[in-house]
């Protein structure tokens, strides 16, 4: 079983250089995500809360993120950072979240300074809490954290709702409150990375979704601005969503899906995924013992 703690293994990674995190979903997307080799995946609460049936506007409890947390760990195997909107609540309720999520099994979380019910990063009409406040909250997780390796991330939405100034002070506050990892959502363009990272130097984040504020930025251009995490939040939700539409389409058009087999993953590449042979008693994943 796993000796490591996952947020040391993510601090390793992020020293070595940019870490590319691709949204998971559910767990059978996270071991396709750890399978194609990638070192860490994410957990957004926007996608967890789609596929639910609902918006991203906070509705998503602290229990059934934990849940997700479990699965999404358990079959992957790498480190998970985790979406933590507003924390549940205020101090008290952010140290129980870090806490919760920790022994759930995510190496990271990523608390935001808007004021509940949050909005989407990249939608108007935001509002945030103070700077303090937030601080205040990044503080308590910080001193709570059942291990110093877990990985605090604090995210600031101000670059839309207070302006580019009050996004670097609010940046350099919260790593001051000790948070490990600075996550400004919506800025514009990897000239504005650059220039967020020189007013507030230490490790960042960048969220690189789609239809959003912030223009297609490649792997490549990240790596030379020394970002230190890159997610993908809904990526692969998007593109199983855009499938399932086709499918269905296809079933009442064609009656049947006969003209959609290739597109799909077939009971073979299920089995290999799931690392089961029938006929043979099933393993607990290796990927769980990583």
């Amino acid at each position: 079983m796993q000796t490591k703690h996952q947020g040391a293994k993510l601090r390793a990674l992020m020293d070595r250089g940019t870490v590319f995190v691709p949204g998971a979903f559910n767990a059978l997307v996270a071991r396709s995500v750890a399978r194609a080799g990638f070192d860490a995946t994410y957990i957004s609460g926007g996608a967890t809360a789609n596929v639910a049936g609902y918006p991203d506007i906070g509705l998503i409890t602290l229990t059934e993120m934990c849940r997700t947390i479990r699965e999404i760990s358990d079959a992957s195997g790498i480190p998970v950072i985790a979406d933590a909107d507003t924390g549940y609540g205020e101090v008290e309720c952010c140290v129980r979240t870090v806490v919760e999520y920790e022994r759930a099994g995510a190496a990271a979380l990523h608390l935001e300074d808007q004021v509940f019910p949050k909005r989407c990063g990249h939608l108007e009409g935001k509002d945030l809490i103070s700077a303090q406040q937030m601080a205040d909250k990044v503080a308590a997780m910080v001193s709570h954290r059942v291990s110093p390796d877990f990985v605090i991330i604090a995210r600031t939405d101000a670059r839309h709702v207070s302006g580019f100034d009050d996004l670097i002070a609010r940046a350099n506050l919260y790593r001051a409150a000790g948070a490990d990892v600075i996550f400004p959502e919506g800025l514009h363009d990897a000239d504005e990375f650059a220039r967020f990272m020189k007013a507030s130097p230490g490790k960042t984040l960048a969220n690189m979704t789609e239809f959003g504020k912030t223009r297609a930025i490649t792997s490549a251009e990240f790596s030379a601005l020394g970002v230190s995490l890159v997610i993908y939040p809904l990526s692969l939700m998007r593109l199983a969503m855009k499938s399932v539409e086709d499918g269905l389409r296809a079933l009442r058009n064609d009656g049947g899906f006969h003209g959609t087999l290739e597109a799909m993953q077939s009971r073979k590449e299920l089995y290999e995924l799931l690392e089961y042979t029938p006929g043979k008693q099933w393993d607990f994943p290796s990927s769980a013992k990583r």
